[in-house]
């Protein structure tokens, strides 16, 4: 799909690592949530919006490939872009790279490969539910949601 990255900074906080010093691997899934929750942000809505409109977005896949730890105080960037996305279903391709991209805010976009060293990545694939937990379209059941996501990831250098 070829969308771009989207970036968020982040801290690393003394709880997020173990007697290693280094991050416990269970928190880059945590932190390629926030990409998630940051890229539909961008788009316009929140998850909370979403939901209260009885739609759901799990994970039924996830991957994570651990290249380099990061450690206690460490500055790192969540990169997150859409890889493919249908009506139904989303995969959200995630990176978590060392470094601060704080100068270049939250709404910051990288076009082709997200800034700084590769440190994990990964992502995860999504499937569009109702409150019943049965399969709903996106296209159908919020159009403008829908819209607004293909806007996000079709637009060249992202939206904001």
């Amino acid at each position: 799909m070829g969308s771009v990255w989207h970036l968020h900074p982040l801290r690393v906080r003394y709880q997020e690592t173990d007697r290693m010093g280094v991050v416990y691997h269970a928190n880059y899934v945590n932190w390629f949530e926030i990409g998630r929750t940051e890229w539909v942000r961008q788009a316009g809505y929140t998850y909370k919006e979403i939901e209260a409109r009885g739609l759901l977005l799990p994970v039924i896949h996830l991957e994570a490939s651990f290249e380099q730890p990061a450690q206690y105080d460490d500055w790192v960037t969540v990169c997150t872009r859409v890889a493919e996305m249908t009506p139904i279903r989303v995969r959200f391709e995630s990176r978590i790279v060392r470094g601060d991209r704080s100068d270049v805010g939250l709404k910051a976009r990288a076009a082709e490969e997200p800034p700084g060293e590769t440190l994990v990545q990964g992502g995860t694939k999504h499937v569009w539910l109702n409150a019943a937990w049965k399969p709903a379209r996106l296209d159908r059941e919020a159009p403008d949601v829908w819209a607004a996501m293909r806007a996000l990831v079709e637009a060249p250098g992202g939206r904001g």
